[in-house]
């Protein structure tokens, strides 16, 4: 497998937004956990060896089979075009040519990968050698944009916000116009992700837009979310399947931290979600998509559920999942509860030796026991951000080892 990490994408926003898309791609290292003996990863920023040896030893796969190939991004252009401006396409070829049978699976499902496999002569995963189906391209652009999948959910009976899409040249008067109905609302470019370009805007403090405002946008009621919940699923030919749910912890409308499964979910909400998502699925499927997809949506104090978007790629939980997945199986656990989470330590630190740390704490993975906490990212550059997987066989002990963690971390506050 090539293991593309393709963050500078089109696909989740426009390509202009490359400060956005730098920060997201600075979480490429948790794209190692899909690598096994042979693969190659290639990733816009590089990954130290510590992380490398220590994925590896966890995985039972030396850090040495494994390719790992930095290609430095290009300000508003896609991942692609950086393989090829930085004149690593004759390597990256070379690589997928001792390698038979090799595929590439992408982060996103663009225009810029599609060629790019292409020019390899590699098909693209999960499709295989019969190559990419015809509607899965614009089934992938139409269902990331949020004006297309509120349209869509009317259809499919998928519950959302109250809300409009509009020009940038109508926006003030359409946020005034909701604002005369509801008390909140929040104003979204139709194409965006993680959180950017989110306004919150309520009656007491108006909003205008700096300037004039092209492209698309959409203005949705605020509700107040008891919790932010979200759905995962792998789609194929044959239909779709649900992966996991989960509750989403988030910052400012931003991905912020995870927890699986959800705690203290009705069956009923559960149902709900999974229902959406098979709905959502069996609609990708019918347009030639294969691969993952998924649904964010909320709670309102009310115990009602509302989708508020599709992200037609994979997310910020499905390396993560994957490595969850990898190493409970391993162990025998067959139902685990993990949570994703970032941590501030008070004093900086080595990666090397928070390894160590966690393993004299009795904190760090172990099969035997089928629980602990892994170092699922590289670590930031100040050596005091620290994001941090925590596996175990129920939420009780998961919350519990987090708190151990923190202590042992000496972390300000757990996130």
């Amino acid at each position: 497998m090539i293991v593309y990490a393709n963050f500078h994408s089109d696909l989740a926003v426009h390509l202009a937004a490359h400060e956005v898309l730098d920060r997201w791609a600075e979480h490429a290292s948790r794209e190692i956990w899909l690598t096994r003996p042979g693969d190659v990863l290639v990733t816009p920023v590089p990954l130290s060896l510590a992380f490398r040896r220590y994925a590896g030893e966890l995985t039972a796969t030396p850090h040495e089979s494994v390719t790992v190939l930095n290609v430095p991004p290009v300000a508003g252009a896609p991942f692609a075009e950086a393989v090829h401006r930085t004149g690593l396409m004759g390597t990256l070829r070379s690589l997928a040519a001792t390698r038979p049978g090799i595929q590439l699976l992408p982060i996103a499902l663009d225009v810029s990968t599609a060629g790019l496999a292409a020019q390899l002569g590699v098909p693209v995963a999960p499709y295989g050698p019969r190559g990419i189906t015809p509607g899965a391209l614009s089934i992938a652009y139409h269902l990331n944009t949020k004006a297309a999948f509120r349209a869509l959910a009317a259809d499919l009976g998928i519950r959302i916000p109250a809300g409009r899409c509009c020009d940038g040249t109508e926006l003030e008067g359409v946020v005034s116009a909701m604002l005369t109905r509801h008390k909140r609302v929040v104003v979204k470019p139709n194409r965006s992700a993680g959180g950017y370009q989110l306004h919150f805007v309520t009656r007491t403090e108006p909003w205008s837009a700096p300037g004039p405002l092209s492209g698309e946008w959409v203005v949705e009621e605020h509700l107040d979310a008891a919790r932010s919940l979200s759905v995962q699923m792998d789609v194929r030919k044959t239909g779709p399947r649900v992966v996991f749910c989960g509750e989403m912890h988030t910052a400012g409308g931003a991905y912020d931290g995870y927890f699986s499964p959800v705690e203290k979910s009705t069956d009923a909400t559960t149902k709900e979600l999974t229902r959406w998502a098979s709905a959502l699925g069996s609609h990708l499927a019918g347009h030639g998509y294969a691969g993952s997809c998924g649904i964010d949506a909320v709670l309102d104090p009310r115990s009602r559920l509302f989708a508020t978007e599709s992200n037609v790629r994979r997310t910020a939980t499905t390396a993560p999942h994957a490595l969850v997945d990898r190493l409970s199986r391993a162990a025998g656990l067959r139902e685990p509860a993990w949570l994703l989470a970032t941590g501030r330590s008070r004093a900086p630190h080595t990666f090397t030796a928070v390894a160590e740390l966690l393993r004299e704490a009795g904190l760090a993975w172990t099969p035997s026991r089928a629980e602990g906490v892994v170092l699922y990212r590289d670590t930031a550059s100040d050596g005091q951000a620290w994001p941090y997987a925590v596996i175990a066989a129920g939420h009780r002990r998961v919350r519990e080892l987090q708190a151990q963690l923190g202590d042992v971390m000496q972390f300000d506050a757990p996130s």
